[in-house]
């Protein structure tokens, strides 16, 4: 029986990246849906829940996908909601690479430092894998998870939301320039930066010189890269005293950790896979 993942993207169009990445998985058939909502999605969830018998049901399973995490979490609640008794599929939820990407380089600072108790600093972080990382970071122990934002009512909505996913406090505030940014990370065990692609959101010497930073990451992949000094290269190596990770330094473990995670789905039919459980796994892995 052919293994079949329905790629459901909040976007227009299905990313080409998760369709990838899903064959590689092990999916036999990835058939894309783009522009879903709530109200469009049950009757797509209800032809993957009743047509195959209880013991084949693992062979179908869903991707939700797309630029936003907002709506990708209203599409999994959505789905969530259609499911009943052992009518029900695995689900894993990772917008914009979110969870898997958030989950690979925290997991991978975890494995390099500790992180219980520190003072961490999420820069630019209201889109989605800034939002996942800072969760994780907070799951893991982290005293303080600061999420900036330019503009702070959108960092104090992002928070709020993630309160009520996760029961989760986290701190936010407003950055809208690099002297905001330097100030920010003042006293901070750990900084992540997690911004557009080629905006570069700190200096070398707004980080080099900091008596207390001890862990410095950014996911950006696109030169400027988002921490000035840094290279996307970097494999938790020493940089003016400080663990670097760059985004290609985790990139591996995040390819490995959404192939995994795919493979996953098709082993049961009522996995959930979000932020915890695909946290868990980057652990695990890396």
């Amino acid at each position: 029986m052919k293994k079949l993942l329905f790629q459901l993207d909040t976007d227009p169009r299905p990313s080409v990246f998760d369709t990838v990445v899903a064959y590689d998985g092990g999916a036999d058939q990835v058939i894309g849906h783009g522009g879903l909502t709530p109200d469009t999605v049950g009757a797509l969830v209800e032809g993957a829940i009743f047509t195959r018998a209880p013991k084949d049901k693992k062979n179908t399973a869903l991707f939700i996908g797309g630029s936003n995490m907002s709506a990708g979490q209203a599409l999994l609640e959505a789905i969530k909601a259609k499911f009943f008794g052992n009518f029900r599929v695995s689900v894993m939820l990772d917008s914009n690479g979110s969870n898997t990407t958030a989950a690979a380089a925290v997991a991978k600072m975890v494995g390099s430092n500790n992180i219980a108790g520190k003072k961490a600093v999420v820069l630019a972080g209201t889109g989605p894998v800034g939002q996942r990382a800072a969760i994780m970071l907070a799951l893991e122990g982290a005293a303080e998870v600061i999420v900036s934002s330019r503009q702070l009512p959108q960092a104090e909505k992002v928070c709020h939301d993630m309160k009520l996913r996760f029961g989760i406090d986290l701190t936010p505030a407003a950055a809208a320039d690099m002297e905001t940014r330097a100030k920010l990370i003042e006293g901070a065990h750990i900084v992540f930066a997690t911004g557009a692609a080629g905006v570069e959101l700190l200096h070398e010497e707004h980080w080099r010189d900091s008596p207390t930073l001890e862990l410095i990451a950014d996911a950006n992949t696109t030169p400027p890269l988002g921490i000035g000094g840094m290279d996307m290269m970097d494999r938790g190596i020493l940089r003016h005293g400080k663990i670097a990770w760059g985004a290609l330094g985790f990139g591996s473990l995040k390819l490995a950790l959404q192939r995994a995670c795919v493979a996953r789905l098709f082993e049961q039919n009522d996995l959930i896979l979000d932020a915890e459980e695909i946290f868990k796994t980057a652990k695990e892995m890396a």
